[in-house]
């Protein structure tokens, strides 16, 4: 049985395809047929409507379909279906028996027909059951690898997931402090621009209210002066018997004084001053609004019991885990880094400490294992200073108790990448409290640790100066 299907398979393959024909199927005149698309796409490679099998020259542009064959096709794809759907049996293509042997050699199954053949002659062979339970045992036990590998696949993917996710939220909270900040420069340069066209225009009124008063004054004058000269006019043309008889009079009123028009220095608007090196000025006034931090926390480290600021330049413990994705870059001690690491030259910050129960302030080198337990000493790739409940410490190995006269409300933190040196003293009186030397030789990161959730640790911002030179 199994071999006439073979059989009746082979003759209901397209020759180009070697699969069942797919409708549509057209026949040539030369009785072979093909499914329309194998056909079609071979005259196109070819540029030659010839049949694939023959050879022989079709001269039609559409061949006629073979319906027949066609309809034989989903007849014996139907039945194949059905038996498929009962569960029929598979017998042997050759022998058209029950396969009921497994040849070990060829790692096949066979029928009791085959087992005597010179195929199989000399080979091992056991029942399909005893086979069967064996490899099915081989394959589960290559299936435990298999499974936990999709288990880390799979946590890897929701993790992936979830970062995905928190690149979307970073965006749009980010981008809303990007436009928050550009909304307090733009209402400054605003104010600063309502504030100097004020100016200017203080200036102009106050200006023209002058040149007004003076014009006044000098057409007060002009008129004066005007009905002097026509008196004067009008006498000249008397007779001289009457000139002379008011001659006194009209001396005396020709030599009235009148002096000059004064000159008006710094009449005009003082273009320069408004003008003059305007956007430095408006830029160097910008300095007393902006703030400028040495240190710029890194949320993608902070521990999910802590919660940066939006800013980024304070850092506070909260009782309530944040959902945040797993990423390398996280720390599993509850702390924070710096964004900037530093692999050269000398850099200092303040942290705001306040009356915080503990805090743990200093550098850890690049390359720590942030997903291994938290590091003691500075051979681990640590130098820091710790305050709990009033006692202070240098974590070295053994730590180093330090004795401290007044708590300090902000403590400094200095580093000389060179010299090899992390120093922390009290900023309010420069008092020193301890000082790491190491032989720095990679990149090291500001590091802090707050666990009071009533006290935020904070980075202290700087006045930024202009220098003209």
């Amino acid at each position: 049985m199994a071999s006439k299907i073979s059989v009746l398979e082979e003759e209901l393959s397209c020759p180009m395809c070697c699969d069942i024909y797919r409708d549509p199927v057209v026949l040539l005149k030369c009785s072979h047929s093909f499914c329309k698309d194998c056909l079609e796409k071979y005259w196109e490679e070819k540029s030659s409507r010839e049949c694939p099998v023959c050879r022989r020259k079709s001269s039609m542009d559409e061949p006629p379909l073979n319906l027949a064959l066609k309809n034989t096709c989903e007849a014996f794809l139907h039945e194949r279906s059905q038996r498929a759907a009962a569960g029929s049996e598979v017998l042997c293509h050759l022998h058209n028996e029950k396969l009921k042997l497994f040849c070990l050699d060829d790692q096949a199954p066979v029928c009791v027909v085959c087992q005597t053949s010179e195929t199989h002659e000399n080979h091992k062979l056991r029942p399909v059951q005893e086979a069967g339970k064996k490899y099915k045992e081989e394959l589960r036990t290559t299936l435990n690898p298999l499974q936990e590998k999709l288990e880390v696949f799979t946590k890897v993917k929701k993790t992936w997931e979830e970062i995905a996710e928190h690149i979307k939220n970073q965006q749009q909270n980010t981008e809303r402090q990007i436009k928050e900040q550009f909304e307090k420069l733009h209402q400054f340069l605003k104010d600063e621009e309502t504030a100097r066209i004020a100016e200017l225009r203080e200036e102009e009124e106050h200006k023209s209210d002058t040149m007004k008063e003076k014009i006044e004054k000098m057409t007060q004058e002009i008129s004066s002066l005007s009905g002097t000269i026509r008196a004067i006019e009008r006498e000249l043309g008397a007779e001289d018997v009457s000139f002379l008889q008011n001659y006194k009079d009209i001396k005396e009123r020709s030599q009235v004084r009148v002096k000059d028009p004064e000159e008006v220095p710094g009449a005009l608007i003082n273009v320069a001053k408004h003008l003059g090196n305007l956007k430095y000025r408006v830029w160097e006034k910008m300095l007393d609004v902006v703030q400028y931090t040495p240190v710029i926390l890194d949320p993608n480290t902070a521990h999910p019991d802590l919660i940066v600021s939006e800013d980024l330049t304070s850092v506070r413990y909260s009782d309530e885990t944040q959902q945040l994705p797993e990423n390398p870059e996280r720390l599993t001690w509850v702390s924070v880094l710096g964004s900037e690491g530093f692999s050269s030259g000398k850099h200092s910050w303040d942290v705001h400490v306040g009356e915080t129960d503990f805090w743990c302030l200093g550098v850890v080198k690049e390359s720590i294992k942030r997903k291994e337990e938290f590091p003691q000493h500075p051979a681990e790739g640590l130098w820091c200073v710790v305050q709990n409940k009033g006692e202070y410490r240098a974590e070295t190995s053994p730590p180093t108790h330090l004795t401290v006269v007044k708590k300090p409300q902000k403590m400094r933190v200095q580093l000389d990448w060179d010299r090899g040196e992390v120093s922390f003293s009290d900023p309010s009186d420069n008092t020193p409290l301890y000082t790491f030397t190491h032989r720095f030789t990679e990149k090291v990161f500001p590091f802090f640790i707050s666990i009071d959730p009533a006290v935020p640790l904070q980075i202290c911002s700087i006045k930024v100066f202009v220098s003209k030179t």
